[in-house]
């Protein structure tokens, strides 16, 4: 820790899940050694509003909220970003890396949270639960209708990290067949999955599980051309980011019924969605407003990486180092 001496100045920038209290219950050793805390009531409104935030802040916790090169560069004390998140895509890491900010992230404390929620929207796609919903609530009844159980079914993860590989496990237990594909591994086994390289993965599957990260190389990985690797009518689920995926080419494969459903949790912006976006009047879909991360739990799990990503940084033994 700092001594008192050299005041340094905190701000937690969007909310993060928590009641205030916690986070300043948490942050109590920075703040008895003299220096500012300063936690935001909501998200900034917009890039102007995140420089007036943070413009004097020396460390800076974020969650999912853009703060993109030009809000670092507007931030001259700037030596720390700790983001409550997994993914980093949103944080400017060319001004962080060109001034030599270090950059932490909390990765691994949604990863229950986002493989249980993948479970849910596979089982919800499986028997049309919304839509079941719905009808009921109508005063419908079953009016022939058949689900389909998940027991038998191959299902294909890209991205078989530490949350591919946790839906992997859960989607075991309900007796599917998993195989995987990644970035750095395309053959062999890992965890006792089967590794192939993507386009196998996505011919053999019933249902395909988006779990890799935004880079370069997966922006647009599911369009127009690999979707015409997959089996007719299988499913896709998207935990991953909304730019893996190529919208309108999904679109058209769900009215052409090359895709028989899709769930989302993620979407090329952030929600709320524009009520008229084409992919929310597509046929056979689930969204959800990018919440598969945020359970109770998870929530104060991340408090919990943050602080230690701060204090340790603080002591000169960074953690979770991204930058």
């Amino acid at each position: 820790m700092t001594k008192p001496e050299e005041r340094r100045k905190l701000v937690v920038a969007e909310p993060l899940g928590v009641p205030e209290k916690e986070i300043r219950e948490a942050l109590r050793l920075f703040t008895q050694a003299g220096h500012e805390l300063v936690i935001a009531s909501g998200k900034p409104a917009d890039t102007e509003a995140t420089v007036r935030l943070c413009a004097d802040a020396d460390y800076v916790i974020l969650a999912n909220m853009p703060f993109p090169d030009a809000v670092v560069d507007a931030c001259p004390n700037l030596r720390f970003v700790d983001v409550a998140f997994t993914g980093v895509d949103h944080v400017g890491l060319n001004a962080c890396r060109r001034r030599g900010i270090r950059v932490c992230n909390a990765s691994g404390y949604a990863t229950r949270a986002v493989s249980e929620q993948a479970l849910c929207m596979f089982l919800s796609l499986l028997r049309a639960l919304p839509a079941m919903d719905r009808e009921t609530r109508l005063g419908h009844g079953r009016n022939g209708f058949a689900g389909r159980e998940a027991a038998g079914k191959t299902c294909g993860i890209v991205g078989l990290g530490a949350i591919g590989l946790a839906t992997a496990h859960l989607l075991e237990a309900f007796g599917c067949r998993v195989v995987g594909t990644s970035a750095t591994q395309t053959s062999g086994e890992r965890e006792g999955i089967p590794m192939l390289p993507l386009a196998d993965v996505l011919g053999m599957s019933d249902a395909v599980f988006l779990h890799c990260p935004l880079k370069d190389t997966t922006r647009g990985l599911i369009r127009e051309e690999t979707i015409a690797q997959m089996k007719d009518g299988a499913l896709l689920l998207n935990l991953a980011r909304g730019p893996v995926v190529d919208t309108p080419s999904v679109i058209a494969a769900l009215e052409s019924g090359k895709l028989s459903g899709y769930a989302s949790d993620v979407f090329d912006r952030e929600p709320p969605l524009d009520p008229e976006d084409p992919i929310l009047h597509a046929p056979n879909t689930l969204f959800m407003p990018h919440t598969g991360y945020a359970t109770q739990e998870a929530m104060r799990m991340r408090l919990d990486m943050v602080v230690e990503n701060l204090m340790r940084y603080l002591s000169g033994d960074p953690c979770r180092v991204v930058l």
